[in-house]
């Protein structure tokens, strides 16, 4: 007969052998991402700053150094860019840096620092203007699942060194088992919490619902607190466009977002498709600008535009309103003052045969009703860069009345549209790829089911060499068999 010791100990090592299985099976199951899908994730927000068209980039917003990059484009100017990181809702130190611009369309680079998690601005300033960009810097989130996990697997370290103890200390055997079955049962919390925080659905990124801020942004459910009830939607917002054009100059149009029930300026918008607002304008003759206004203050946006046509220009501004979706205004702007067309947009990128000659976009039978594939064509290699997260982009207007200047019938027509070509999926836990891959293309594909028949205009958007690409096309849509 082995002696008790021996026993006890082989009895512990047995523990130990279904402790190690259970870390094993813990380790090799799907992973989960507390942060949630867009905590301590690259931030990427499209910037018509005067003349410049920029992407800036804030790289993996945690606390600490925080690297912020900005992309330029074909026509932007060098020069010296002023940057600064401000905390918004607690004290804390501002930082600043400076990011200098080359002749080189490409990516420059400052590093800031931020000091801690929650609700944060970063202000870009060329010396006339100043864009203030929302974005928050993310704390760590646990769930519940994995605290059972944490606290498992460390109270199951500390009962094994409680159980070898009186292994060797007792000379009784029972006094073994009661923290051998505590041990059991810690490995099975641990166990479970690990297999459940890979599987369990994950907290919605931070500020998605609520006003994000410095207490909330490291809450997991910051919605538990209130009642089973509560509507999180916000009411439409309305849309305000002012402007007047100067000879020689840019029209610098401002726009106003006011909350529909009350009055008050929007300032809880979300970054959609890598930007605060999409701004899509179609002038008098039919050429499109395709801008991203910067907010210069809460509900206040400017953008300059180079409108040299007097006439009606219809705009349209897509944004993503904090616990209210996605939304569409629309508004006009009259420009009376002729300007000098030459001097007014020194960035032409979105004027009407700008991509290569050749390109082209070809349609399939259009049919109301039914999904059209809409191919544009950009020539040359498979070198296209996604721009606004995504490979194309295809916005579309009408249908349009015969005889009226396209700017004052696309202020009344029904439809406006704004579709994408995605590039494929990253894998899980991956980022997007940004502007300096340069891999798709160069045909690029849209699906749209047009509701209505009638005649359409369409502009399809790539990005290849940091230059946005517009290739402006007519699409006749014929009626539908009637369902």
């Amino acid at each position: 007969m082995q002696p008790p010791l021996i026993v006890r100990l082989r009895g512990v090592c047995l523990v130990i052998g279904v402790l190690c299985v259970a870390l094993l099976g813990s380790w090799f199951a799907p992973q989960a991402r507390a942060d949630g899908a867009a905590a301590g994730g690259d931030l990427t927000v499209a910037q018509s700053l005067g003349a410049r068209e920029l992407t800036v980039v804030v790289r993996r917003a945690e606390a600490g150094p925080l690297r912020v990059e900005v992309v330029t484009h074909v026509g932007t100017a060098a020069g010296t860019l002023a940057v600064s990181a401000i905390p918004v809702d607690r004290g804390g130190e501002t930082s600043t840096g400076t990011v200098e611009l080359g002749d080189r369309p490409g990516i420059y680079a400052a590093t800031l620092r931020v000091d801690h998690a929650g609700p944060w601005e970063l202000t870009v300033s060329d010396g006339e203007r100043t864009a203030r960009i929302p974005f928050l810097v993310a704390a760590r989130v646990v769930t519940p699942w994995e605290r059972a996990a944490y606290g498992g697997f460390f109270a199951a370290g500390a009962l094994l060194l409680v159980a070898l103890g009186t292994a060797l200390l007792s000379k009784r055997g029972w006094p073994t088992l009661i923290p051998v079955a505590a041990l059991i049962a810690a490995v099975t919390v641990g166990a479970t919490g690990a297999v459940l925080s890979g599987h369990a659905p994950q907290p919605r990124p931070a500020g998605s619902l609520l006003d994000p801020t410095s207490g909330n942004i490291g809450d997991p459910y910051p919605e538990r607190g209130l009642p089973l009830t509560t509507n999180y939607s916000r009411p439409p917002v309305n849309l305000t466009v002012r402007g007047q054009a100067e000879a020689g100059r840019p029209t610098e149009v401002a726009l106003s977002l006011t909350d529909s029930a009350t009055g008050r300026p929007v300032d809880d918008l979300l970054v959609n498709d890598d930007a605060l607002l999409h701004l899509m304008v179609v002038g008098p003759s039919g050429r499109l600008w395709h801008r991203h206004p910067v907010r210069v203050s809460p509900g206040e946006y400017r953008v300059s535009l180079g409108l040299g046509e007097s006439g009606d220009y219809a705009v349209a501004a897509e944004i993503a309103r904090r616990g209210g979706g996605v939304q569409l205004l629309r508004s006009a702007l009259r420009i009376t003052a002729r300007t000098d067309s030459g001097a007014a947009d020194p960035t032409t990128r979105d004027a009407a045969g700008s991509a290569p000659g050749g390109a082209a976009v070809t349609v399939t039978e259009a049919v109301s009703g039914e999904p059209t594939t809409l191919t544009a064509a950009f020539g040359g290699a498979a070198d296209l860069q996604p721009w606004l997260g995504m490979v194309g982009h295809l916005i579309a207007v009408g249908p349009l009345p015969e005889g009226v200047p396209a700017g004052t019938a696309a202020a009344t027509v029904p439809i406006w549209a704004h579709a994408h070509a995605m590039a494929p999926l990253p894998a899980l836990g991956a980022q997007p790829p940004d502007e300096s891959v340069a891999a798709f293309g160069p045909n690029v594909a849209f699906t749209f089911t047009f509701p209505l028949p009638g005649r359409y205009l369409v502009w399809a958007q790539a990005e290849r060499g940091y230059s946005v690409m517009t290739v402006p096309a007519t699409v006749d849509v014929r009626a539908g068999v009637p369902q």
